[in-house]
């Protein structure tokens, strides 16, 4: 019996996935702690694929354990992170683009150098797939590159958005790619992974609220490219 490539999607708070639910008709199939599997088989020119979307809290020790788990647990064709973020170039990114980053960094790590066992926390992360391309797709753009930076922390203040800018040349700001593509990095998954990021407001003191309001749109425009992705 020929064996069923596994397309894996993950994402944060059932909030957000509820659109991927929706588009490929998923169903729950387990529960484990903070971390819940819905999967789908669809058959794609007469060849079978399993979709399986992994929903999880929206911090970086949930995001590891859920990515460890579908590394465990199928074999991966496909390994994608969709999940909104913060901008921090809005003179280029808008709300509702999305962006495929190609740079992940850890920005909350701190260790003195001169230890040398830490130093590979700080290296970045380079996914070499998404290169310098800019897409007008009339509703909003799809923007290839830029760095993503990585922390345990709700941006909304300005004086930290400036730090992270004048430190780590960062453009956007999310609470899980580096985690995520920490584990897939030692699984040798690097290759096969795509991190899709649309932008749901500008990291300052109306986050709270822009975010919410704009959440629904912007997955939308993410799911359109993660179906595109798929």
């Amino acid at each position: 019996m020929k064996a069923i490539i596994t397309k894996a999607i993950i994402t944060a708070l059932k909030l957000e996935a509820d659109l991927i639910i929706e588009r490929f008709d998923l169903k729950e199939t387990m529960v484990l702690g903070s971390l819940t599997i819905f999967e789908w088989i669809r058959t794609i020119d007469g060849e079978d694929e399993s979709i399986v979307l992994a929903v999880c809290w929206e911090w970086k020790i949930s995001a590891a354990f859920a990515t460890t788990y579908l590394c465990e647990n199928y074999d991966i064709f496909k390994f994608i992170n969709i999940w909104i973020v913060w901008n921090l170039n809005p003179d280029i990114l808008k709300i509702w683009d999305v962006i495929l980053p190609n740079t992940f960094l850890m920005h909350d790590f701190y260790m003195p150098e001169s230890i040398d066992f830490s130093k590979h926390l700080r290296e970045p992360i380079f996914l070499e797939y998404a290169v310098w391309e800019e897409y007008n797709l009339e509703k909003f753009s799809l923007h290839l590159s830029w760095i993503c930076a990585t922390w345990d922390q709700f941006i909304d203040n300005k004086d930290l958005q400036s730090e992270i800018v004048e430190k780590y040349s960062a453009d956007l700001v999310d609470m899980e790619a580096y985690s995520i593509l920490s584990v897939l990095k030692n699984y040798k998954l690097l290759d096969k992974t795509v991190v899709i990021k649309s932008v749901s407001d500008g990291a300052d003191d109306s986050a709270e609220v822009n975010s919410m309001d704009n959440l629904n749109l912007a997955m939308k425009n993410a799911v359109n490219i993660l179906e595109f992705t798929l």
